[in-house]
């Protein structure tokens, strides 16, 4: 059915979407009219959102891009095609990219028009909350992996924030190249949520002999405190790979001490790693399709929005938080 056909079969409909008026307050739920087809963008009807770090900080106006207010907040998502130019009604896709969330309104809606160059094709048959969660945790744990952190097969590797979305598929990524992997999560209750084989810490017992000696590598997912504790665990001349600061923005280190561990310190930016990555994270998709990888998905309604916040925000949620809009 082409794009012309289609606009007049969504005009004057009327779609749910989660609004944010004021930074530091969380988006209100409200109906509006479903957006109109345009050329060069595509209309989506979102089955799945994800509630991640990187949207929180933009509800919190904390983040170094945000939009213009109102806006709906959401940076990926995935749905099917409505109406498109370019990709064929009826696909399934994830949607990302090209200021979605940022600098013009994002997933966290029913229907989305968002650019053409936004929307991916996915497998059919794909989970939509599995399609718009898996890239970056995907993505972020292979490069820390491979390209950042380098770990080689026989290398003991230490992994934060274990029972996260990125911190659990980094231990198994990191398992399958052949480390022996330590999962640290910061809540006794996370324990039981660190991906097979690792052996499971408590943040707390870090510096003690829980982690069996010096690693080779840190894949630090968590920032703050945690990083600051890991940095002394690592070897001379080994790996810290630091992918978030959930636990903390900041961390203070001595410099001098800094210097004597000889260890490097690099960020895993997936803004800017993405296309280097795409190949893999799609393979890993497969792979978390069939069994073979497991990424923990927390489901919630619209209106359950609070909630989901709220256990990102404790530390309390388990792998990725998603907005069932189906």
């Amino acid at each position: 059915m082409s794009g012309s056909v289609r606009r007049a079969a969504v005009s004057g409909e009327m779609s749910r979407a989660l609004v944010l008026e004021e930074f530091g307050t969380l988006p209100r739920l409200v109906e509006r009219p479903v957006p109109e087809p345009q050329p060069g963008h595509t209309l989506v009807r979102m089955l799945a959102s994800q509630v991640a770090h990187l949207d929180l900080n933009v509800v919190d106006g904390k983040f170094g891009i945000l939009p213009e207010l109102p806006a709906v907040p959401g940076t990926n998502g995935a749905g099917i095609v409505l109406a498109s130019d370019t990709h064929p009604e009826g696909s399934l896709l994830r949607v990302n990219g090209k200021g979605l969330g940022l600098r013009r309104d994002g997933c966290w809606a029913d229907h989305a028009l968002v650019p053409d160059a936004a929307v991916i094709a996915v497998p059919e048959g794909t989970d939509p909350a599995l399609a718009c969660s898996f890239f970056s945790p995907a993505g972020t744990a292979w490069a820390a992996v491979h390209s950042v952190a380098a770990v080689q097969p026989g290398e003991r590797v230490l992994v934060t924030g274990a029972a996260g979305a990125v911190g659990s598929l980094t231990v198994q990524v990191a398992a399958r190249a052949g480390a022996e992997v330590i999962g640290v999560v910061g809540r006794a209750e996370k324990l039981d949520h660190v991906p097979v084989p690792a052996k499971a810490v408590l943040a707390a017992d870090m510096p003690t002999e829980a982690v069996g000696g010096p690693v080779d590598a840190v894949i630090d997912t968590v920032g703050g405190p945690v990083l600051r504790d890991a940095l002394p665990l690592v070897r001379p001349r080994g790996r810290v790979a630091l992918v978030g600061y959930t636990a903390g923005r900041e961390f203070t280190v001595d410099l001098a001490d800094f210097l004597l561990a000889d260890v490097s310190l690099v960020p895993v930016n997936l803004m800017t790693r993405g296309k280097e990555v795409a190949a893999d994270a799609e393979r890993l998709l497969t792979e978390l399709t069939a069994g073979e990888l497991s990424l923990p998905i927390e489901r919630y309604g619209p209106d359950r929005l609070p909630e989901a916040v709220e256990r990102l925000r404790k530390g309390t949620a388990v792998g990725r938080a998603v907005l069932d809009l189906a």
